[in-house]
C-alpha cells in the first residue's frame, strides 16, 4: 500500500537535525507496516525489536540505558550488525517497554548518527510525563488510509490521480466513477485490514467482519486504561460517539448512568489512544487556530469511517442503496468524511466555527488553513441560499478566504459570493496544508 507517510519518513531519514522517531497512531492503521516497508527499501538493513512479540527483549532494558550498551546487546540477540546510517532500528509496540522510551534521549545524545525509530499506541498510558524524553524525539502520526491511499491500494491509480488533482478538470464521467468509489470507501473505511479483506473477495461483508474484529480489539484494550477510567462508561462512550458526528459533544448524551465527570475521562482517554478526535470550536479572527479553541464548544470524529458504520448500527443495505452521498446516514457519513481527509491534510489541526448569540446561532463545519489565511469549510448538498451560516460567517469575518463548500455536485465557481463548490472526493487535495 502507498502511504503518503512515506514522504514524511523520508525527510526524517534525510534531516540534519533528526532526532529518534515516534510513529503514533492508533492500533491497526498501519504503524509497523509503514516502518518496515520504509527500513527495508531505504536502509541496508533492518533491526527489528517487537516489545510485544518477543518479551524477553524487554529486560535488556532494566539495567543502564547507555545507547551503545544496548546496541551492542541487541547485535548478540538478533544475530545482525547494527551500523549507523545503514541500520534503521526499529522499537516495535514500545509502549508495552516504557524504560525503552526513555532510553530514546541516549540514543539522541550518545549515537545521533543512527537512524532510531519506535512505533505504539496508548503512549500515554504506559508512562508518566517526568520519564518521557520530552525534546529529544520527534513524532508522526498515521491515520487510516485517506480516499486516495484507499484507490491505490486497490490498484486504481488513475483515480487516485484525479482525486488528488485540479477538481474544475473532472469531466462528468470521471465524476461519476469516483462517486461511486467514495460510496464504497463509506463502508469499507480506511483500516487496511478492512480494505485488504474486501480486495481478496471482493467482498463488502468481508470488510465488515474485519470492522467488527477491529471494534472488538479496540474494546479489549480498554481495559489497560483503567484504573483512570471506567472501561463500562468506555465502552459506553466509543458507541455513542458514532451517533453524534457532526453534533456538539454533551457528555449527558454519550451514556446513561454515568456522571459528566466519568463520561468526561471517557471521552478524553479515547482522544488520546486516538480512537476519537475532538474537534473544538475556535475564533477565525487570527491564527493559530489553537489558540483560541475552546474547552467547553467541540464535536467529535471517530478515527475511521468504516468502524463508523459498524459501531453506529445503520442499516447497510438500506443506506448503500442511496445516492446522494450526503443522505447517508443523514449526512453524518459526509461529514465524518470530510473531517477525516481533513485531519490528515491539515497536519492534525481540525477545528469548526460556532456562534452562540442567543438570537442567531450559527455553525460551520469546518476551520481549513491554506497559505496563512482561513477558509470556512460546509458540507452541504442544497444550493447557496441555504448556506446562511456561512453567509455570516463570510460577511463577520471578510478577511478569511473564500469558502469551501463540499457537495455531491461537480467542481463550481462562484466568485461573486466567494463560494466554490467541491465534490466531496476533492477534500484532501483542497484543503492540503503543506
Amino acid at each position: 500500500m502507498l502511504r503518503f507517510i512515506d514522504n514524511d519518513l523520508r525527510r526524517w531519514q534525510e534531516g540534519t537535525r533528526r532526532k529518534p522517531l515516534i510513529l503514533r497512531g492508533a492500533r491497526q492503521v498501519g504503524k509497523t507496516w509503514s516502518l518496515k516497508e520504509f527500513g527495508s527499501k531505504r536502509f541496508a538493513s533492518l533491526a527489528l525489536v517487537d516489545f510485544e512479540r518477543n518479551q524477553p527483549l524487554r529486560k535488556l532494558f532494566d539495567g543502564d540505558l547507555t545507547a551503545r550498551r544496548i546496541c551492542s546487546d541487541l547485535e548478540v540477540i538478533l544475530q545482525q550488525k547494527i551500523t549507523p546510517g545503514q541500520t534503521l532500528l526499529f522499537f516495535d509496540e514500545i509502549q508495552a517497554c516504557p524504560r525503552a522510551i526513555t532510553a530514546l534521549r541516549y540514543f539522541y545524545e550518545e549515537m545521533p548518527e543512527l537512524h532510531v525509530a519506535a512505533a505504539g499506541s496508548l503512549l500515554e498510558f504506559a508512562l508518566d510525563e517526568s520519564s518521557f524524553p520530552v525534546g529529544r524525539v520527534q513524532f508522526l502520526n498515521l491515520y487510516p488510509l485517506c480516499f486516495a491511499e484507499y484507490l491505490e491500494a486497490i490498484g486504481n491509480a488513475p483515480a487516485a490521480a484525479a482525486v488528488m488533482g485540479n477538481p474544475a478538470e473532472i469531466s462528468p464521467a470521471v465524476h461519476d466513477l469516483l462517486r461511486e468509489e467514495l460510496k464504497r470507501y463509506f463502508f469499507i473505511g480506511g483500516m487496511p485490514a478492512a480494505v485488504n479483506a474486501y480486495l481478496e473477495n471482493n467482498s463488502l461483508r468481508d470488510a465488515f467482519e474485519v470492522q467488527k474484529e477491529i471494534a472488538e480489539s479496540f474494546r479489549m484494550d480498554f481495559a489497560k486504561y483503567t484504573p483512570r477510567v471506567d472501561r463500562f462508561c468506555l465502552d459506553s462512550v466509543f458507541t455513542s460517539l458514532s451517533q453524534h458526528i457532526g453534533k456538539q459533544i454533551k457528555y449527558a448524551r454519550l451514556g446513561e448512568g454515568y456522571s459528566n465527570p466519568t463520561l468526561k475521562k471517557a471521552f478524553d482517554a479515547l482522544c488520546l489512544a486516538q480512537v476519537a478526535r475532538r474537534v473544538p470550536s475556535a475564533d477565525p479572527s487570527g491564527l493559530p487556530l489553537g489558540a483560541t479553541a475552546s474547552a467547553k464548544s467541540f464535536k467529535a470524529i471517530l478515527l475511521d469511517i468504516g468502524l463508523m458504520r459498524h459501531l453506529s448500527g445503520m442499516p447497510g443495505d438500506i443506506e448503500y442503496a442511496k445516492n446522494d452521498l450526503l443522505s447517508i446516514y443523514r449526512g453524518a457519513m459526509a461529514e465524518q468524511f470530510v473531517g477525516q481527509e481533513m485531519l490528515v491534510s491539515q497536519q492534525g489541526g481540525l477545528y469548526y466555527w460556532d456562534r452562540q448569540a442567543k438570537s442567531s446561532l450559527a455553525e460551520v463545519d469546518y476551520l481549513a488553513v491554506l497559505n496563512g489565511r482561513i477558509h470556512p469549510v460546509e458540507v452541504k448538498s442544497g444550493a447557496t441560499g441555504s448556506l446562511r451560516s456561512l453567509h455570516l460567517f463570510l460577511a463577520t469575518y471578510p478577511e478569511c478566504g473564500r469558502a469551501l463548500v463540499f457537495s455531491d455536485r461537480p467542481y463550481a465557481d462562484l466568485p461573486e459570493q466567494k463560494i466554490t463548490f467541491l465534490p466531496l472526493y476533492s477534500t484532501f487535495a483542497v484543503t492540503r496544508n503543506e
